[in-house]
């Protein structure tokens, strides 16, 4: 930092004056370029001999700004510390604000021992408060620079452990097949209870080149990686993420909408927040509200240039508008847990811990972290489970079966809620349909069916899958509950099926009714025969 001399450069007289008369110092220098260099000497030897002269009450203050290195933004030192009245020189000649100051920051600024000037920073050039370096030299050993931000967590904080996962691969393959599908997202999010929320995947395919900007699926891009091995795509992931320079998690922020065109900056946010973190011990659980506690404390402007807390225009859920340092807690706080109980977690980069399973109270790195942050694949397990397929025509696929392979599968079928952590699809008409406006053949499926299946296929689905490439839907269902055939045959085989005991009133050669909520045991029934049926819409 500068030292005396520099930070009393630049005053007029009647400043000086005011701190020499709190010290009972004479000035009799003509000018104040002169006065400034005597007095600099003068508070350079009472610092150096009698440092207890510096007032009790300002030793949390000196404290901040030599944990923060000797300097702290201007705005942020104010906040803390009260205001410093501007005042011009007649005015400090008249009131003499160096005997009855207002606040902290005035009785540091009229003894002389806090500067004020413009360096530069990461933002450009920003206002800072800081120590001239004869204050540093006389501060206490252990007042050193604080590198980490709260405390470690007590037991009742870690009880239980929500361990790291690699989860975002599984789910963001459900979102490409989804969106090659036209499926609703949300839908498809509701259904198999993802843990990464929605917008945020959306967003981080985008980065990896996924996902176009207009939401298509990069199919080519999209195929490399469902091929990678689940460390290669989750690091993938987790590099396409860091370098962002458009993914947003301040406007991503749950129960928070921005309005107007303002710009943050996403990546250097992120830079400094994961700087603090990467300060932590790399196995020991963390406090997570000690780690915002601190971060309110000693560094709130993270991701403000300037301190400046007007500028952005941002409303709660209630409509109320979210300006103002008040607001930090709403805002700048619940980024900082976002961060770490979201992308982070989501990205197998942190783990989380509770006093029970709802609220994240702790964290610590992931045995992943070091990997992912140091641009290497983590050992993650291989995929090499087969799918299964039953004779009513449902899909299993497990976790690791190949994302590719579940891919394709999702694109061609209905989908149904997991069972037992795996994913369950239906062979449907309206699927096969959906899969052909997409320009995929019914043909294909059965291709990569007796590829991960083979003698294990049940034979009526090949038949029902031959006959739908061939002819579409031959039997349809209509919400009245009748059902049309197209041959006689077809309609005999179905009344000496197990079907029967839901069948109903013969209306012809190839029509019958079917009893009230048995629509879908009648569909089954005809895919074990080799039929896809499907239920339409009555006009």
């Amino acid at each position: 930092m500068p030292g005396l001399e520099h930070s009393l450069e630049g005053h007029d007289l009647a400043y000086l004056r005011s701190v020499a008369d709190i010290w009972r110092l004479e000035l009799d220098a003509p000018d104040a370029r002169r006065a400034a260099e005597q007095l600099a000497a003068q508070l350079s030897a009472i610092l150096a001999n009698e440092p207890d002269l510096i007032p009790h009450p300002c030793q949390p203050a000196l404290q901040a700004l030599a944990a923060a290195g000797g300097r702290q933004p201007w705005l942020q030192f104010v906040r803390s510390f009260g205001e410093l009245r501007e005042m011009g020189p007649a005015r400090l000649e008249k009131e003499r604000p160096q005997r009855n100051p207002i606040s902290i920051t005035e009785q540091l600024w009229y003894r002389g021992l806090l500067g004020r000037a413009f360096f530069e920073a990461h933002d450009g050039p920003t206002e800072f408060a800081y120590l001239p370096d004869e204050v540093m030299a006389v501060l206490p050993h252990d007042l050193t620079v604080q590198t980490q931000m709260g405390r470690p967590a007590r037991p009742d904080e870690r009880a239980v452990v929500h361990s790291v996962s690699d989860g975002v691969l599984d789910e963001a393959t459900s979102l490409l097949a989804a969106l090659r599908t036209g499926k609703d997202l949300d839908e498809a999010a509701e259904l198999e209870s993802w843990q990464v929320q929605t917008s945020f995947l959306q967003a981080l395919l985008r980065e990896a080149g996924l996902v176009d900007a207009a939401g298509k699926v990069n199919a080519s891009a999209a195929r490399n990686w469902l091929e990678m091995e689940r460390g290669d795509a989750l690091l993938t992931l987790v590099t396409a993420w860091l370098h962002s320079d458009e993914l947003n998690e301040l406007r991503l922020l749950p129960g928070l909408f921005a309005e107007g065109g303002w710009q943050n900056d996403p990546r250097t946010t992120r830079g400094k927040v994961l700087a603090l973190l990467r300060s932590l011990p790399r196995e020991q659980w963390w406090s997570l509200a000690a780690f915002v506690a601190d971060i309110k404390q000693h560094q709130p402007d993270f991701q403000r240039p300037g301190g400046d807390y007007d500028a952005w225009y941002l409303r709660d859920e209630h409509g109320n508008y979210l300006r103002g340092f008040e607001h930090w807690d709403a805002v700048d706080g619940a980024l900082l847990r976002y961060y770490v109980t979201g992308p982070l977690h989501w990205l197998g980069l942190i783990e989380l811990a509770g006093a029970s399973e709802t609220e994240p109270l702790a964290f610590r790195w992931s045995p992943w972290a070091e990997d992912l942050l140091n641009q290497r694949s983590p050992k993650l397990p291989a995929e090499t489970v087969k799918l299964k397929v039953d004779s009513l025509g449902q899909i299993t696929a497990a976790r690791l079966t190949p994302r590719a392979v579940r891919y394709q599968a999702a694109r061609f079928c209905s989908w149904l809620p997991p069972r037992k952590g795996n994913y369950q699809y239906q062979i449907s008409a309206a699927g096969l349909a959906a899969a052909r406006q997409q320009g995929l053949q019914a043909s294909q499926l059965l291709t990569l069916l007796q590829a991960q299946v083979g003698a294990a296929l049940p034979p009526n689905l090949p038949q029902a899958l031959r006959r739908w490439q061939q002819y579409g839907a031959q039997i349809q269902l209509a919400p009245r509950l009748v059902l049309r055939v197209p041959s006689a045959a077809a309609l005999k085989a179905l009344r000496a099926s197990r079907a029967a005991r839901w069948l109903g009133e013969l209306l012809g050669p190839l029509a019958i009714t079917v009893k009230p909520g048995a629509s879908q045991q009648v569909l089954q029934a005809l895919l074990e025969l080799g039929y896809l049926g499907e239920i339409e819409e009555s006009q």
